[in-house]
């Protein structure tokens, strides 16, 4: 599908790792935000193209493409540059959502723009890019806890006592990204960075 130069145009990353052994890992949060949001807007996210699964559709009248890099957490830049040349979208169209160790499960932050900060895959897209300006939604997952290894962490399932507020904190995250879209990012910072 090619877009025509006029229509704008979405692409939405969720970050996370492929495999049955990272599934529902807290390093895979953004992959559950794509699979609510495929959901809501029935998409399909299964097309393999550009190192990634993906899934194209409509948001209200926005056109958007729903993206699970397939290049393993690491190498994300890989797979979004491919994406972002090929469709030639402007970076402000691009929404990227990631797990954040400082915040606690249950909230979401979203940005306009900054740096990966100890995050392996958003550093890999901002060097990939050249750029750090572009548009993220941070889900928390919390902090190790008793010196537990940072690695080994995130890699890790979250407790049942988690499960409720990590619900929410993906219902939020979906609507925080339909908000962005059918209206701007800065009504979507306003009525979620709140919660």
């Amino acid at each position: 599908m090619v877009y025509k130069e006029a229509e704008i145009l979405y692409i939405i990353v969720g970050l996370g790792n492929p495999g049955d052994k990272y599934e529902k890992t807290r390093h895979n949060v953004g992959f559950n935000v794509i699979d609510l949001l495929a959901k809501e807007y029935s998409i399909d996210v299964s097309k393999i193209k550009h190192k990634a699964l993906i899934g194209e559709g409509r948001v209200g009248t926005e056109k958007v493409i729903l993206v699970k890099p397939m290049t393993y957490m690491n190498l994300s830049g890989e797979s979004v540059v491919d994406i972002c040349n090929y469709y030639n979208v402007d970076l402000e169209n691009v929404i990227v959502i990631y797990d954040d160790i400082d915040l606690d499960v249950g909230k979401i932050r979203i940005r306009k723009k900054g740096s990966g900060g100890t995050h392996n895959g958003m550093r890999s897209i901002i060097k990939c890019l050249g750029s750090n300006e572009f548009p993220r939604v941070r889900v928390g997952i919390s902090k190790p806890k008793n010196g537990q290894d940072l690695a080994d962490f995130v890699l890790s399932r979250f407790s049942k006592e988690d499960e409720k507020s990590l619900q929410e904190s993906f219902e939020n995250s979906v609507a925080a990204v339909d908000c962005a879209i059918r209206n701007d990012l800065d009504l979507a910072m306003n009525r979620y960075n709140m919660k």
